[in-house]
């Protein structure tokens, strides 16, 4: 049986495991909400870029500036978003395992792809899979510093597709489905189906007013697409963030409920321990006072 001080001590640190988990909830719940505002301020953004590119497009079959010499076989690069940190359940596991399998899938040569990580986590979990990951950021600290790596991003993919040969660019992250779901997602980013931007003509455009542009077509259809990858990216890494804190909350949930529960069953040994030690501290007594009035009668 353990003893009161070893009793003692395990609540010690049950309570103390508590504290940190109950703050780490904090956190993951302030982090979700601060991820969720990142991606609906951006959709109005989202929305007015993909109606620039269809202005520009409008009235044309296809553009000279997204033609390019097709070799075979076609290189494919992925970026992969992870987390830097642990205790989020299978997070990186479950996206590592989705990229894969599509990557397997695409119209590509998959054994001479280039692969970018962000997060270590999910780094790690590529390498263990087998993979070369060729270059991995750190995940962004808060919303705020998302910029500074998508802009790392996009300086990578203009290195790949002019000195790497790569046709193919492929992005995967968990994207974030509610308060405690995330579903792994994927798809092509370049190159990029122009075509949808022609389909937004089945739409009502919201003002009166029809735009039209007087600047260089090249050039306005070049920058514009410039800021539809940034904010792609952009709603990328604020929803596998959003993703990465709703799933550590929901492991956060689970540790709390067993940590109760072992503080239950430990405080009920503690009690029971305590309460032995005090009768047999009685019994000692009332053993001493009747040798002691025993004596006193002989």
């Amino acid at each position: 049986m353990h003893t009161l001080e070893y009793l003692h001590k395990q609540l010690d640190n049950l309570e103390e495991l508590r504290t940190i988990v109950k703050t780490m909830k904090a956190l993951s719940a302030a982090s979700i909400r601060q991820y969720e505002q990142a991606v609906s301020a951006l959709a109005g953004y989202y929305r007015t870029v993909e109606r620039g590119l269809h202005v520009v497009l409008k009235d044309t079959q296809s553009f000279p500036g997204t033609a390019r010499r097709i070799q075979k076989p076609l290189r494919l690069a992925a970026i992969v978003f992870g987390s830097d940190h642990g205790l989020c359940g299978r997070f990186n596991e479950d996206i590592t395992r989705y990229a894969l399998d599509r990557m397997k899938s695409a119209a590509a040569d998959t054994e001479n792809h280039l692969l970018l990580a962000v997060g270590a986590r999910v780094a790690a979990s590529l390498e263990q899979a087998g993979q070369v990951v060729e270059n991995d950021f750190l995940v962004p600290g808060s919303a705020s510093q998302i910029t500074i790596t998508v802009q790392q991003i996009l300086l990578k993919i203009d290195e790949w597709r002019e000195q790497a040969d790569v046709y193919y660019v492929y992005l995967f992250y968990n994207r974030h489905s509610g308060s405690k779901n995330y579903r792994p997602t994927g798809f092509e980013l370049l190159p990029i189906n122009l075509h949808r931007f022609h389909r937004l003509e089945e739409e009502t455009w919201p003002s009166r007013c029809l735009p039209t542009f007087s600047v260089d077509r090249e050039l306005l259809f070049t920058r514009l697409l410039r800021q539809y990858l940034f904010v792609t990216l952009f709603r990328a890494c604020a929803e596998s963030q959003a993703s990465e804190h709703t799933s550590r909350l929901s492991a956060m949930q689970s540790a709390q409920r067993n940590l109760d529960e072992r503080l239950e069953d430990v405080t009920m040994h503690y009690r029971r321990a305590r309460q032995n030690v005090i009768t047999s501290e009685l019994l000692d007594v009332v053993s001493g006072f009747e040798a002691i009035t025993g004596s006193h009668k002989s």
